[in-house]
C-alpha cells in the first residue's frame, strides 16, 4: 500500500548512507558522522550497481532504481527538484542554450543551468528489503470495496500477520531521530502529536507545503480504529496543526488541506497537512472524519471504504481468496 515518496519509510523508512572517516562505509552503518545541514558527503553512490529500474514517473519527474551498494540491496529514488523564483535571474543569465526546434514564433531549447541549480533530490534506502523493492515497482491497480466485515475478516488479520515496522515513527516520537525537524509538539499522551515536514517537501516553496502529524498514542493503526472516543485527539490535531503552520509558514488554514489516507502506507495513525496542490487519492478529509464520528461513534467500523491495491499486494490476494475481488 504505497505512497509515492512518502516519507518512504518503515517500509517507508528513508535511511541515507553517510561516510566514515576511516573507510568506505557499508550503507546503513549506525556510526557514520552526520553530513546533513549543507555539508558535502562522500559519494556513497559511486559504487552503486543498477539491477533494474522499478518505475519512472514522467509526471513527477522521478525514477526508482533497484541495485546494490557495497553488496547490500538498495533502492535509490532520483527526483528533479522544483524551480524557485529567486533563482530565475541566474538561470537566464548563466545557462547554456541549444535550440532543437523553431517554427514561426515558437522555439524549443535544451537549457543547461549552472550545476548548483540543477540538483536532483536523492533518497537512498539501504539496506533495502523485498518490501521496499515491491513498494516502488510499477504495478497494475485494482479497486477494492472493503466493508466493515471485510476489515475484520481479511484486512486486520493480514495487517497482524505482517511485519510492518513503525520503529522509525517511535524514534521521532521519542526524539531519537529528526528532533531538529519538529515544527510543533503537543506532548499529551492521549491528544498529543508531533508535527514535522514530510520529506516530499523541500521547505522552499509554500506551493508544495507538506507536513505530517504523528499521534503519541500507539494503539491506533488507521482510520478504521477511530471512534467518537478519539474526537478530542482529532480536533486537537486539526486546531493546533493549522495554528502551527500559520505561525511557522504564514499559511492560512483556508489554504491547507488536512486528511488521512486509507489504506495508509504504514500502520501508526498520522495526519497529512498539505497545500491545495496535492491530489486526494485515498484521502479522507479530517473535517469529514470528525463530523462522521460526531454523527455515528462507530462510523468507520461499519462503513464501506473503497481504495486501490497494486497487483502484487498480498492484501489483494486475500480479498481474491475471500471472493471479494
Amino acid at each position: 500500500m504505497a505512497d509515492t515518496g512518502k516519507r518512504e519509510v518503515c517500509e517507508d523508512a528513508d535511511e541515507t548512507c553517510k561516510p566514515t572517516a576511516a573507510k568506505r562505509p557499508k550503507c546503513g552503518a549506525e556510526n557514520q558522522p552526520d553530513c546533513d545541514g549543507g555539508g558535502e558527503c562522500a559519494n556513497v553512490l559511486s559504487g552503486f550497481k543498477v539491477k533494474s529500474v522499478l518505475r519512472v514517473s514522467t509526471r513527477d519527474k522521478t525514477i526508482f532504481i533497484h541495485g546494490t551498494v557495497e553488496d547490500q540491496e538498495a533502492v535509490v529514488i532520483l527526483e528533479k527538484t522544483p524551480m524557485r523564483q529567486d533563482n530565475l535571474a541566474e538561470i537566464f543569465q548563466k545557462s547554456r542554450l541549444k535550440r532543437t526546434t523553431k517554427n514561426d514564433i515558437y522555439s524549443i531549447y535544451q537549457l543547461q543551468p549552472p550545476a548548483h541549480l540543477n540538483e536532483i533530490k536523492t533518497t537512498v534506502i539501504c539496506p533495502a528489503t523485498q518490501k521496499h523493492v515491491k513498494k516502488y515497482l510499477s504495478q497494475e491497480m485494482f479497486l477494492v470495496e472493503e466493508t466493515g466485515e471485510d476489515y475484520l475478516s481479511t484486512t486486520l488479520p493480514y495487517i497482524e500477520s505482517q511485519s510492518f515496522s513503525v520503529q522509525w515513527v517511535y524514534n521521532i516520537l521519542e526524539k531519537k531521530a529528526e528532533a531538529d525537524r519538529i515544527v510543533f509538539e503537543d506532548p499529551d499522551p492521549d491528544t498529543g502529536f508531533v508535527l514535522l515536514p514530510d520529506f516530499k517537501w523541500d521547505q522552499k516553496q509554500l506551493d508544495d507545503l507538506y507536513l505530517t502529524a504523528f499521534v503519541h498514542q500507539r494503539n491506533i493503526k488507521s482510520l478504521r480504529d477511530l471512534t467518537s472516543d478519539h474526537l478530542p485527539l482529532l480536533r486537537n490535531i486539526s486546531k493546533k496543526g493549522k495554528e502551527s503552520i500559520q505561525k511557522q509558514y504564514c499559511m492560512p488554514a483556508c489554504k491547507v488541506r488536512v486528511y488521512l489516507h486509507y489504506q495508509p502506507s504504514y500502520y501508526h495513525l498520522h495526519v497529512h497537512f498539505t497545500s491545495l496542490n496535492y491530489g486526494l487519492e485515498r484521502a479522507h478529509l479530517l473535517t469529514d472524519v470528525i463530523m462522521n464520528l460526531e454523527a455515528d461513534p462507530q462510523y468507520y467500523q461499519n462503513r464501506t471504504i473503497t481504495y486501490t491495491l497494486r497487483a502484487d499486494d498480498n492484501l489483494l490476494l486475500r480479498f481474491r481468496d475471500a471472493g471479494r475481488c
